[in-house]
């Protein structure tokens, strides 16, 4: 099993940051990717970003440049730098993993409780 524990969300005005944790535990370590994906409601899911076991990293186009996704290995954690917020980025956000290789962007196996990102204009 894979336990993974978000933190780190909040509300924030458009422009601002905020940076989501990822405490990972149980056999996170040995997962392929690490990575968070995002649900609006009445939306369908969203994958953000993610890295896998060789630190190579993927971004969604709607991402790029504004958000960064990184890991500290010895703490087992992940992060999601979020900057240059947008309304439109309100939404829980879900840390996740999965052992598989061939995965969509949002197909993770092992997800998180989520934290909830609030952008306001």
């Amino acid at each position: 099993q894979v336990q993974l524990v978000e933190s780190g969300g909040g509300s924030v005005q458009a422009g601002g940051s905020l940076r989501l944790s990822c405490a990972a535990s149980g056999y996170a370590s040995s997962m392929y990717y690490m990575g968070w994906f995002r649900q609006a409601p009445g939306k369908e899911r969203e994958g953000v970003a993610r890295i896998d076991s060789e630190g190579r990293t993927s971004y969604a186009e709607f991402v790029k440049g504004r958000f960064t996704i990184d890991r500290d290995n010895a703490k087992n954690t992940l992060y999601l730098q979020l900057n240059s917020l947008k309304p439109e980025d309100s939404a829980m956000y879900y840390c996740a993993a999965d052992g598989r290789k061939w995965i969509g962007p949002a197909d993770f196996r092992y997800r998180g409780q989520g934290t909830q990102v609030t952008v306001s204009s």
